[in-house]
C-alpha cells in the first residue's frame, strides 16, 4: 500500500495516528498498510478523509495471496539440498472472512478489557 503510506508520511501522520482513525490498534494499521491484512471500504474511506483525498488516490487492489513452503516433509532424497516451493492460492471470500473474524475478536477484547477495568475499581 505504497500511496497510502507515502500519503501519510508526506502529511506527517503517524501509524498511531492513522490506526485511531479506523479504531485499530498500531500493529493492526502497521500489516494494513503492509498489506498482510485487508482494508474493508469504510476504513479507505475514513482514511481518505482523514488525509483529505479522495479514495481512488489512495486505495490499491490486494495481490494475489501465495503461501510459500520452504519446509518439505517430502523425504524424496533425489532432491536433497533443494526446496520444494509449493504455492497456494487462498481465495479472497476465506480471507475476508477470516479478517471479519479477527475484527469481531478484537472487538470482544476491547470490551473484555474495559469490563476488567470496571470491576479492578
Amino acid at each position: 500500500m505504497e500511496k497510502l503510506r507515502n500519503l501519510r508520511k508526506q502529511r506527517g501522520y503517524t501509524q498511531e495516528y492513522m490506526s485511531k482513525i479506523i479504531s485499530t490498534d498500531v500493529s493492526n494499521y502497521s500489516r494494513k498498510e503492509n498489506d498482510e491484512v485487508r482494508i474493508y471500504d469504510d476504513e479507505w474511506e475514513k482514511l481518505a478523509a482523514a488525509l483529505d483525498v479522495p479514495v481512488e488516490a489512495i486505495k490499491e487492489e490486494r495481490a494475489t495471496n501465495v503461501v510459500h513452503n520452504d519446509n518439505s516433509t517430502f523425504s524424496d532424497n533425489s532432491n536433497s539440498g533443494n526446496f520444494y516451493n509449493q504455492q497456494f492460492n487462498v481465495p479472497d471470500s476465506i480471507i475476508e472472512n477470516l479478517q471479519s473474524y479477527i475484527k469481531i475478536l478484537e472487538e470482544k477484547i476491547v470490551a473484555l478489557k474495559e469490563e476488567n477495568e470496571r470491576l479492578k475499581k
